[in-house]
């Protein structure tokens, strides 16, 4: 039974994996490794694209050459194979090389492996008290958990809050931090009712998802960073709870499938509007049916799920070319 290396990051992950495996085989060393290289959102965001947008192909040559060395090569969402195999393209058109044929051959999708078990059947007495502890009641805010970045659609979210009937009814919670938090801070100033988080602990992730009236995060393109995934997303549909407003953008449609409530990325009057429908017009009986519908989704990333199928036999696998 060889020994599995799995690689979450090409860079430099892939190629520490990559490197030893080969000096343990050329030394003559008994290394029976089956390697599997992970391509992530920011292997493609921050390394491939950086590298294409300023035309320095030989980086882009270099993490292509050492995904492919790999005897499984995946990615961690359709989204991204696909950008893979773009990428691949452009790199082809500009060098003369193979790996676009190559990567449509041989990458699949394996999804984020997710603790499903951490967010599922929560201690309702310790949601309560969580929120208690922090001045917060259910279903009394909107949610908003991630980075605070540009990207995450945070100031579209401030400003579609502070524009929406609901903000009479529930608080918007600001819950992380990030290279945007001082302006989100300032654009926010003199707003009683939007609450900043900076020490959210995993512990209480879960709890704060379960007992929002709505977690939004309206994610969108920026030009070094694109939603590959959106395991936040995913998490918040296992914790249940009020629902998800979010954007379609790069594999966030993956995440959600059809449980989520869906705006038009960058448009605060449709989040505006978004948002008041969810607080203040959703059906109990449409809310319920959304949770459910998001926690049968989510369960798909379970971790043994995804584990299961990623560790399939070695014979199934296509060796490198």
């Amino acid at each position: 039974m060889p020994t599995t290396c799995l690689s979450m990051y090409l860079a430099p992950h892939a190629n520490v994996v990559a490197d030893a495996v080969a000096v343990a085989r050329a030394a003559g060393l008994p290394a029976r490794a089956h390697t599997i290289a992970k391509a992530v959102g920011s292997d493609v965001t921050n390394v491939i694209r950086s590298s294409l947008r300023e035309q320095r192909f030989g980086a882009a040559i270099a993490l292509l050459t050492t995904f492919l060395a790999h005897d499984e090569v995946v990615a961690v969402s359709e989204y991204t194979r696909e950008q893979i195999v773009a990428s691949a393209e452009t790199v082809d058109r500009h060098c003369g090389t193979l790996f676009a044929e190559r990567c449509r051959a041989r990458v699949t999708v394996s999804y984020p492996p997710i603790d499903t078990a951490a967010y599922v059947d929560l201690d309702q007495a310790a949601v309560d008290a969580e929120l208690a502890r922090r001045g917060l009641e259910r279903d009394g805010y909107v949610l908003f958990l991630s980075r605070v970045t540009k990207a995450k659609g945070i100031h579209d979210l401030v400003a579609a809050y502070a524009a929406s009937k609901a903000r009479e009814r529930v608080k918007l919670v600001v819950a992380g931090t990030g290279p945007a938090l001082a302006e989100i801070r300032e654009l926010a100033a003199g707003d009683p009712r939007v609450v900043f988080l900076t020490d959210v602990d995993d512990d209480e992730k879960p709890l704060l998802m379960h007992g929002c009236a709505t977690y939004a995060l309206p994610t969108k393109e920026e030009p070094d960073f694109v939603e590959t995934f959106g395991i936040a997303l995913t998490e918040k549909l296992l914790a249940g709870g009020g629902p998800v407003i979010t954007t379609i953008t790069g594999g966030t449609g993956e995440a959600v499938g059809d449980a989520a409530v869906i705006v038009p990325a960058g448009d605060v009057a449709a989040l505006t509007a978004a948002l008041d429908r969810v607080v203040l017009e959703m059906p109990e009986a449409d809310r319920r049916e959304l949770e459910r519908r998001g926690r049968e989704h989510a369960m798909a990333f379970d971790r043994v799920r995804v584990f299961d199928d990623l560790f399939r036999e070695n014979a199934e696998v296509t060796p490198p070319a």
